[in-house]
């Protein structure tokens, strides 16, 4: 009987040693591998960015961004809806593709939580020859090529009115459709397309007023344009380029430091070099 306790008494304290030892290892693997997956996390930075200049300036602080430890991944879109539908679901921590404008109605119109984490450049839009060489050419019914989203195609109609082609009734601004033009001397057919697809109207159409980074993509030359909007005044501070994350995100460790790399001397530099005044730093 003694002997018999003995044996069941040394069979429980193996099993009990056994149990703590398994719970032990699988514990400390649990944890080992919850621990490198939040760090590898914590150090990734995910950026949606149409190509040019967007990804392009992203690109050129990767490794910058390196240096301290961040991994900086640039996705690129080339559409202005998926980059603040993919930042609002959570499958990117940042954008970098639209002025604060669009932003601003973007969430208004979609009901999203997107805000801007820090201003940091200026596109002038510009009018591009199609088919018609100069502005002073135009004729009677000649045909314009627009963005169709509300903000663009607001900025269209003004740089247009700014040109002396068309005028638009008081107060329209940046709300301004083709509804508010109230002077048409032309009879100009302006017609509305996917901010993305503007420079394929090129041959289509007399002239086109094509946003800054879908110009540089399609190749046309910003110093070949008919007509620049001013860099100064409500333009640049309506159609501001900003670093946009999601609402109540833009003093995380991050985002911080994803805009203290870009807002640098040496991007600075990199972006007056390269583009030449078709891209304005405002920092």
């Amino acid at each position: 009987m003694t002997l018999t306790k003995q044996r069941l008494t040394k069979v429980i304290a193996v099993a009990v040693a056994v149990f703590l030892s398994i719970f032990a290892l699988a514990g400390c693997s649990s944890s080992s591998s919850s621990d490198s997956g939040s760090s590898s996390s914590d150090k990734t930075i995910k950026v949606g960015a149409s190509p040019t200049p967007h990804a392009e300036i992203l690109n050129h602080v990767k490794d910058t961004l390196k240096q301290e430890g961040w991994d900086l991944q640039v996705v690129e879109y080339n559409d202005y809806v998926q980059p603040n539908t993919a930042l609002e679901s959570g499958d990117l921590d940042a954008n970098y593709f639209q002025h604060i404008t669009y932003l601003n109605n973007f969430n208004k119109e979609n009901g999203t939580h997107i805000e801007s984490a820090a201003d940091i450049h200026f596109e002038p839009m510009r009018i591009y020859a199609g088919k018609t060489k100069s502005l002073s050419d135009l004729k009677d019914g000649a045909t314009v090529s627009v963005p169709n989203d509300t903000t663009n195609e607001a900025r269209a109609l003004l740089l247009l009115q700014q040109e002396g082609l068309i005028k638009l009734k008081d107060g329209a601004g940046t709300n301004a459709t083709k509804l508010d033009i109230v002077e048409n001397p032309k009879n100009l057919d302006i017609q509305e397309v996917e901010a993305a697809q503007v420079p394929r109207t090129v041959s289509d159409v007399d002239i086109l007023v094509v946003n800054c980074n879908y110009a540089l993509s399609a190749g046309l030359e910003t110093s070949s344009a008919l007509a620049v909007e001013s860099d100064q005044g409500e333009a640049a501070k309506a159609y501001v380029n900003v670093i946009a994350c999601k609402e109540g995100n833009k003093n995380s460790e991050k985002i911080q430091a994803l805009v203290k790399a870009v807002q640098s001397d040496d991007v600075k530099q990199f972006i007056e070099s390269k583009y030449s005044g078709a891209v304005v730093p405002l920092f």
